[in-house]
């Protein structure tokens, strides 16, 4: 199977972009920039492309001008977190500049979204109780940021 990997428009943002995310994730760099040349159509010297891996995952980023550039949140990228100190992290750094969201959905300051997930969500939401699926949905609607820790105790009801 080829090697699937995300393809991002941007306007002239493509290398601070990049540069942003390598420096959010672990073992994440830049592999490549290519840069326009005299005959354009952007800027001689200004990168065309930017190909950037973040923690083993390559993403290629461009700059082509305004005319497709942009995002939306019918695609987002999801960053599961072992820790509510990984959730922190990315939170805080992906929302500098941008915006909340909720249900643990934000905006970066170029407009991408991502999902900042705290691993053990699923099983919560899926709990076989429906009453305690039920109580844990009905708390995460009302985050911004998830907190798995009030999401369970939301979920073990006022008894616990």
């Amino acid at each position: 199977m080829p090697d699937i990997h995300p393809f991002m428009w941007f306007d002239t943002e493509a290398e601070e972009a990049a540069r942003f995310y390598v420096s959010v994730f672990p073992n994440s760099r830049i592999l490549d920039v290519t840069r326009y040349g005299a005959s354009g159509p952007g800027p001689e010297g200004a990168a065309m492309t930017v190909r950037y891996s973040l923690d083993g995952t390559e993403f290629t980023a461009l700059n082509g001008g305004p005319a497709h550039a942009g995002f939306n949140l019918g695609v987002s990228f999801v960053v599961p977190c072992e820790s509510t100190e990984e959730v922190d992290h990315y939170w805080s750094a992906l929302t500098e500049g941008g915006e909340e969201s909720s249900c643990g959905w934000l905006k970066d300051k170029f407009g991408l979204s991502w999902q900042i997930v705290p691993t053990g969500l699923g099983e919560l939401l899926g709990d076989p109780d429906p009453g305690r699926a039920r109580r844990a949905m009905e708390a995460m609607l009302q985050m911004k940021k998830l907190d798995l820790t009030a999401m369970a105790a939301a979920a073990a009801g006022p008894e616990a």
